[in-house]
């Protein structure tokens, strides 16, 4: 029979699941998106930028239970413009296919119109590129595709579809079936005893978990609570184990974490780390003390020994290496409950926010009090999405994650503008669901108008836009060793003329007063079906743990020379304004 590449390209998608992709139509997909309209299952998603879909095929895969964020995009500036999000999506581990169209491949022409190799954008970008030649090719090459955006650490994965194979049809053989991979193998068991020597031969362990390490919550709870071991995550994995766990410690353990988690690890003998890479945030830019006797699992071997070497490395799934491992610990002796450890991670958590309560936060909101109200609100299934910013660590530090709640936010590639088209991903995937994004005003500005796609789709996605006027992480930054702010200073922008535009509703947080009522009208808007922008008038005068640990131990690697002519331009700058 004879098919377009365009039809093969839906019929795989049907087949795989995906229910949306994100993008704009252009002269190379218009007959992929004439098919996409044909589909009783895929829904195309019309966007105001590509690098709002991109986040928003991100969001949708972070959020989703079962399917994962496309793409459907122009070939060369459709693909640069995707490439934040994509690159996001690379180096934090999140699936995604990338559908975009191709110049001809049947005229024989040079400079045609988007005639550029994306394979070569692609390859620092993408786990796998592909370029189809021939229409038999399409469905095993999607398939292919995905099996690898999906397997192992999973990424994004470029399929480029040329817009003659789209447009005239071709000779295809029996379309294939999707068959899924076979599940993954369970561990070593040598390993697996290895590893419980290690942890059950500490005299004090610690737990360690990143995003890999979300869909085994159960299992990370009862190691905890069998080694009677603090926990900490990363920033990407804040949700993978609940912020309302007398084990619970925060964000991070090194030097630039809250008190809870730098007193509760301090003498750790041992440490188990799942799904963590040890990069720069979580460790406090390399300032993290980990013990020698590590035990690391994490489904990519690539991330053992890269900063922290381990005692015993654990390469597989998360929740089959740490099932195997809670049952060898049970059937040794476990721990009574250490009572001190629980008491006194509560009386740190307890003192850091009494510290918090005390800072005068004149007549802006202050963040401490303005969390709380979120969480008294929101139900704990709710999903979370941060971007990257002074907000992204005020909320690790304040905000628990409940067991059932999600979290989204942008780690190591780090991109500003990620919260507002990830949360109408996020929403496209739980729509059953309460869904807000924290956000500071800097990266709203990069991609509010995304806001115009939740409203032509009714979503009621809740944005609460910390507004300061600056970019005030890297101003906090600059505000030490130079004693000036360049260029993070903001010219406006007017959050309420925003949401007239975008067709969001409006409210106003100008302080503390002000902070039930707005969050209680925000949810009853959204749940209408329509976003809403919380304009908070946040107070940001108070650094964060993480700012100020991270500052000092950056500072503490310089040279010595360094030091003094940093310190020394402070000093002068400080005493002359």
């Amino acid at each position: 029979m004879k098919k377009t590449a365009a039809w093969l390209a839906v019929y795989a998608m049907e087949q795989l699941g995906i229910k949306f992709t994100f993008g704009i139509p252009g002269v190379h997909n218009t007959e992929l998106y004439d098919e996409l309209n044909n589909s009783a299952t895929v829904t195309p998603v019309l966007v105001t930028h590509e690098g709002g879909a991109a986040f928003m095929a991100d969001g949708l895969s972070r959020a989703a239970d079962d399917t994962i964020g496309a793409l459907a995009i122009v070939p060369a500036a459709g693909f640069t413009h995707a490439s934040s999000g994509i690159g996001e999506a690379l180096l934090d581990g999140i699936p995604m296919l990338v559908f975009s169209g191709g110049i001809r491949t049947d005229t024989g022409r040079q400079y045609q119109l988007h005639d550029i190799d994306q394979l070569a954008l692609a390859k620092p970008l993408t786990k796998a590129a592909f370029r189809i030649t021939r229409h038999e090719d399409v469905v095993p090459t999607i398939f292919e595709a995905y099996r690898i955006a999906t397997s192992d650490e999973p990424g994004p994965v470029l399929i480029e579809l040329p817009v003659n194979l789209q447009l005239f049809p071709g000779e295809v053989g029996e379309l294939p079936q999707w068959k899924p991979s076979a599940p993954p193998s369970a561990p070593d068991p040598v390993l697996i005893r290895r590893a419980a020597d290690v942890l059950l031969g500490a005299r004090k362990a610690g737990l360690f978990v990143g995003w890999g390490a979300r869909m085994a919550t159960d299992e990370i709870a009862a190691i905890a609570e069998l080694l009677q071991a603090p926990v900490s995550t990363t920033l990407q994995g804040l949700a993978s184990f609940p912020g309302d766990h007398p084990l619970h410690t925060g964000f991070g353990f090194s030097p630039s974490a809250v008190p809870a988690a730098r007193n509760a690890f301090a003498g750790c003998d041992a440490m188990l780390a799942v799904g963590a890479r040890f990069g720069e945030i979580p460790t406090g830019s390399f300032s993290a003390t980990v013990p020698p006797a590590l035990v690391h699992i994490d489904i990519n071997p690539n991330v053992f020994d890269a900063n922290y070497p381990s005692q015993v490395s654990i390469a597989g799934d998360a929740r089959l290496v740490l099932g195997a491992l809670l049952i060898e610990l049970r059937s040794r002796a476990g721990r009574p409950a250490n009572t001190d450890l629980q008491a006194q991670i509560a009386r740190d958590k307890r003192a850091y926010r009494e510290e918090w309560y005390a800072h005068d936060s004149k007549e802006r909101v202050n963040p401490a009090r303005f969390f709380d109200e979120l969480r008294r609100q929101m139900p704990d299934d709710a999903v979370t999405v941060l971007d990257d910013g002074n907000h992204t660590f005020l909320t690790a530090e304040l905000f628990p994650i409940h067991r059932g709640g999600k979290l989204l936010t942008p780690t190591d590639f780090n991109a500003m503008g990620y919260a507002v088209p990830a949360a109408i991903g996020a929403k496209l995937a739980q729509p059953e669901k309460e869904v807000f994004a924290i956000v500071g005003d800097g990266c709203f500005m990069m991609t509010c108008m995304e806001i115009v796609t939740a409203a032509s789709r009714g979503l009621g996605v809740i944005y609460f836009v910390f507004h300061d006027g600056e970019l005030s992480q890297i101003a906090q930054a600059q505000q030490i060793p130079y004693n000036r702010k360049p260029c993070t200073v903001l010219a406006g922008p007017n959050i309420e003329g925003i949401a007239m535009a975008t067709g969001a509703a409006y409210i106003n947080m100008p302080n503390q007063e002000a902070v039930a009522g707005a969050i209680a009208d925000a949810r009853r808007l959204a749940r209408e079906g329509r976003p809403v922008i919380v304009d908070v008038a946040i107070d940001y005068s108070k650094r964060t743990a993480f700012t100020s640990g991270t500052a000092k131990s950056t500072f503490k690697r310089f040279p010595l020379s360094q030091r003094m002519r940093f310190a020394g331009r402070a000093l002068v700058r400080k005493v002359t304004g």
